[in-house]
């Protein structure tokens, strides 16, 4: 059996993207991404999900994250995806000043058809593609990759003023999630 792209190591630390399907721009808008900072946060409370860094663009995350007790990060980020997942669509479904909304329901409902893993939508595409860190080297070029982002992607000029990003906690300065456990 491959470890390539799996979380093998149940101790260790991980840097780990998604995307959503067809690499929709979900989370320009900030209720959105709300959905995903709570979710983190209850993940960190309830199920032991330790958090060194995250950053939320515009169709995608970046993670970089362990865990303190029983449930395996498969089974946790399996939960978070399914649960924001859940709540995103419902979100996009029911909200009245969505101008998106045919058109990204149309999107989860066409790759929802083409899995069978799923009941009616897709909002996740399938793959996590972690990464363990094993070396200081190797997770120094993922929180750099992870916080400049936002960098590369012409949204800011310093990492830190990038609202959705653990950036922010790094430079001191408080960021939107809690109880960051910081890397190196």
């Amino acid at each position: 059996m491959s470890t390539a792209y799996k979380f093998a190591n149940p101790d260790g630390i991980y840097f780990t993207s998604f995307a959503c399907v067809q690499w929709v721009d979900v989370f320009v808008r900030r209720k959105y991404s709300e959905i995903i900072l709570e979710s983190l946060e209850y993940c960190q409370k309830k199920k032991g999900l330790v958090v060194h860094a995250w950053c939320i663009m515009p169709s995608h995350m970046h993670l970089i994250i362990s865990r303190s007790q029983t449930p395996t990060l498969s089974d946790i980020m399996r939960d978070f995806k399914k649960f924001t997942s859940g709540e995103i669509v419902r979100m996009i479904k029911e909200e009245a000043g969505e101008s998106r909304r045919s058109w990204m329901m149309w999107l989860f409902s066409s790759a929802g058809k083409e899995n069978p893993n799923n009941i009616n939508y897709q909002f996740w595409q399938q793959d996590n593609h972690p990464e363990e860190l094993i070396t200081n080297r190797f997770t120094l070029q993922k929180l750099n990759y992870l916080h400049y982002n936002p960098v590369e992607a012409g949204f800011v000029d310093k990492p830190e003023d990038y609202l959705l990003s653990s950036a922010r906690d790094y430079a001191g300065i408080k960021g939107l999630i809690d109880n960051i456990a910081f890397l190196l």
